[in-house]
């Protein structure tokens, strides 16, 4: 196991007070993160799943991945206790009455599948609600391995696992937060808690690194989509919500699945810029309004940039958009670039942007040489 520098953030250590009625978020414990605006690789939008737990008597591991926070009900209990939002273990136990604690080496442990493997820039591990019955310390480590391996494949002896998080004491009824500084591609996570507890939610941010040959044989795909290493750069308003949306798998199943900004009283516009997997033709582009019935951008264009000082190019001009409605536009010819930006007039919001293309010959030779500087 290779341990890693770990950027120092704001800990939160020892039990929050017992719930005493009210909102229980009143008295969570959080702060601004600095790695918050790169993707949640444990989305299970994009196909993360937790794929085993040696432990989760009083609440189901799954419970870590879910996109909402995490609930409290005073009042709800089960035959096996009190019914959490998060995953718990039992009580550890030692060996004997002589020795009833558990050693300094225990521990429980969770597997997690990140839903597209990438270099890990930040991780939160929430105890929301876990007032008295967090772990102790946490730690998490990660490994490369390529295909769908089985968790028995992944407890193996020969897979080489990093310290992305070293064990590390965290406060109940928290996000505790870290920055990780670990250049290596990603695809599995061990999540470790010392020596038992209960943890809500696990968030895993950073940049996608997709695989060069996967898509190579796919020809033509979506070079924008946060699952084949796309990412948002800046948008002008993230009120109601994250820009990211627009490039989650699939189409939108809800209005807030979306981007949508505040209202406009200005004569301004909104708009998002992304950076592409690589260098890039595109030929196509589909611009999806779905669940926008009131409230989709009243016209939309897209420009393409091709290296960080080179000079927008309007590829769509501004074009009408309907509300709940997938707009889809043919290229007069390819368009090359790295970055794209979409402009919405004046406010609203879209669901989903779609660019689609090919690598170049130099994309594709970037992108390979990254996968493999990566440990891919």
């Amino acid at each position: 196991m290779t341990a890693q520098h770990q950027s120092p953030l704001a800990r939160f250590t020892g039990d929050a007070n017992p719930y005493g009625g009210g909102d229980p978020y009143a008295d969570h414990r959080s702060a601004d993160f600095p790695f918050t605006q790169y993707a949640n690789l444990a989305d299970r939008q994009l196909g993360a799943g937790v794929i085993a737990a040696n432990d989760e008597f009083f609440a189901q591991r799954e419970n870590l991945l879910l996109p909402e926070r995490a609930e409290f009900d005073p009042e709800h209990f089960g035959h096996k206790g009190k019914i959490m939002d998060g995953w718990e273990t039992r009580r550890r136990r030692g060996a004997s009455a002589e020795h009833p604690w558990p050693t300094a080496d225990d521990h429980d442990w969770a597997l997690v599948r990140l839903g597209a493997p990438g270099v890990v820039r930040g991780i939160v591990i929430d105890t929301a609600h876990f007032r008295g019955n967090y772990p102790q310390a946490v730690s998490v480590e990660g490994a490369s391995v390529p295909g769908s391996p089985s968790p028995e494949e992944l407890l193996a002896d020969d897979v080489k696992w990093t310290t992305l998080v070293p064990r590390t004491a965290v406060g109940g009824h928290a996000a505790n937060g870290f920055t990780v500084d670990v250049e290596q591609r990603i695809t599995h996570l061990r999540v470790n808690q010392h020596p038992d507890g209960g943890i809500a939610r696990l968030r895993v941010y950073g940049e996608v690194v997709p695989d060069p040959q996967w898509l190579s044989v796919l020809g033509t795909f979506d070079v924008v989509a946060l699952e084949n290493g796309g990412q948002v750069e800046d948008a002008s308003n993230l009120f109601y919500s994250p820009a990211t949306n627009t490039i989650q798998p699939g189409r939108s199943r809800k209005m807030d699945d979306g981007w949508e900004t505040r209202r406009r009283r200005d004569q301004g516009h909104d708009w998002i810029r992304y950076q592409l997997v690589a260098r890039s033709e595109i030929r196509a582009i589909e611009i999806d309004t779905a669940y926008l019935k009131g409230n989709s951008a009243g016209w939309a264009s897209v420009s393409v940039r091709d290296g960080v000082d080179g000079e927008w190019v309007e590829v769509l001009p501004r074009t009408r958009l309907q509300p709940d409605t997938n707009h889809r536009f043919v290229l007069t010819g390819p368009s090359v670039g790295t970055h794209a930006r979409v402009d919405i007039f004046p406010d609203g919001g879209i669901s989903r942007l779609r660019l689609f293309g090919s690598l170049t010959e130099e994309g594709a030779a970037r992108l390979a040489a990254r996968h493999q500087e990566l440990g891919g």
